[in-house]
């Protein structure tokens, strides 16, 4: 008898291994989606509504947006801990943007945001490991510890940046300095739609139509400026077309695929000289405008919840792919795994760097100058700045 149930087991095991060797290779290689068609403005047509996507984008798509996720969530419980302090805006709900954005951009583009920067410094390159020791504010921070939440940088990314809309005019600099250098480049510039009715955004639109630069102008539409709704703030909420003289399209802000499609199509716009575009991405964050608004005196729970249950960017992502046969649900499982340790590794780390010396303080107030003395905290204490 016990012979008989090991010999059961083993080939049930085997078949198991076997099944699952199978199925691995019977995935779908790729799929073609029919996508929600794009609203547009001044422009003959839109972006493709039948796309393809491949088994090993959809994976890539997955784990990136499951790791800003997760990422975000832990940053929201270190804040209620009190080992993040002072402002902290969270991207959760919003990946689909980013993730989509990223996907249809070279890293030698350029990019800048407003100050709900954590998801896009990790898709313009930074680590998990960096974001999380800057919002605790490390020495192993991606700005050394001294930018936190609002304030990280790298290659080609010029940041998160406090002031509300202030980002968009030095957006139209960085799409300038790419047409004078003539190297096909372009720059993503992303405010909200509490930005959105900021003169200097005007001007920008104006001069960045007059130089026609390469420059693509994207509204984050998330449905609130700080606690006040579009509906309140907005005299006219088509945010896509309030470049006047700009073209511009409407977006699904939550399909992964939509906002790859809608973006590729901008940056085949500005690459071939026809001047700058807008986009707006209508999407929905989770959270409060920041850690200190709980999110629910101006809206209700149930409206969160009927986004979460309806929209989610990544549960979209995962049904397509498991009703397309392009990946199992454990194999999904796993990525969750592995994204969880790197996150959890990443916060023990992030709790664990130490702060930076105060003699570094000062640093890199210039770029390539000689060391100078900074005045400390009183008239007495000086203080060194290398850069």
């Amino acid at each position: 008898q016990g012979f008989f149930f090991s010999s059961v087991f083993e080939s049930c095991a085997g078949a198991a291994v076997v099944m699952s060797a199978r199925t691995y290779a019977n995935f779908t290689n790729e799929a073609t989606f029919e996508i929600k068609k794009s609203d547009i403005f001044k422009l003959d047509e839109g972006p493709a509504t039948q796309v393809v996507m491949t088994r090993d984008e959809g994976l890539q798509y997955y784990r990136t947006m499951q790791t800003m996720r997760r990422m975000e969530l832990k940053a929201d419980q270190l804040y209620k801990q009190k080992i993040i302090r002072g402002f902290c805006h969270l991207y959760d709900g919003q990946e689909a943007c980013a993730v989509g954005i990223e996907a249809s951009i070279n890293l030698s583009d350029h990019l800048i945001t407003a100050y709900r920067a954590h998801g896009y410094t990790y898709t313009r390159g930074g680590t998990v490991k960096e974001i999380m020791a800057e919002l605790t504010g490390r020495r192993s921070g991606i700005a050394k510890g001294k930018g936190g939440s609002m304030h990280m940088y790298c290659k080609n990314f010029y940041g998160g940046n406090g002031i509300v809309g202030a980002q968009v005019p030095l957006g139209a600099g960085v799409a300038l300095a790419c047409k004078y250098q003539g190297n096909n480049e372009l720059c993503v510039c992303l405010y909200g739609d509490g930005a959105a009715n900021q003169g200097q955004i005007f001007e920008t639109y104006n001069m960045a139509a007059l130089w026609k630069l390469p420059l693509i102008f994207i509204c984050e539409n998330n449905r609130y400026g700080m606690g006040t709704s579009v509906e309140r703030a907005a005299a006219s909420t088509d945010y896509f077309k309030r470049g006047e003289f700009i073209p511009g399209l409407r977006v699904d802000g939550m399909d992964v695929l939509c906002v790859r499609e809608a973006t590729k199509f901008a940056a085949d716009h500005c690459r071939s000289g026809k001047g700058p575009i807008l986009m707006e991405l209508q999407t929905y964050r989770y959270h409060g405008h920041s850690m200190s608004d709980p999110g629910v005196s101006y809206r209700t729970r149930e409206e969160i919840q009927e986004v979460r249950s309806k929209s989610d960017p990544i549960s979209l992502l995962k049904d397509r792919m498991l009703s397309n046969n392009m990946a199992s649900v454990e194999e999904l499982k796993e990525i969750d795994v592995e994204v969880r340790k790197e996150i959890e590794d990443a916060s023990q780390f992030a709790t664990t760097d130490p702060e930076p010396p105060l003699e570094e303080l000062c640093n890199h107030i210039f770029h390539n100058n000689p060391p100078l003395e900074v005045r400390g905290t009183n008239p007495w204490s000086k203080l060194k700045s290398v850069s």
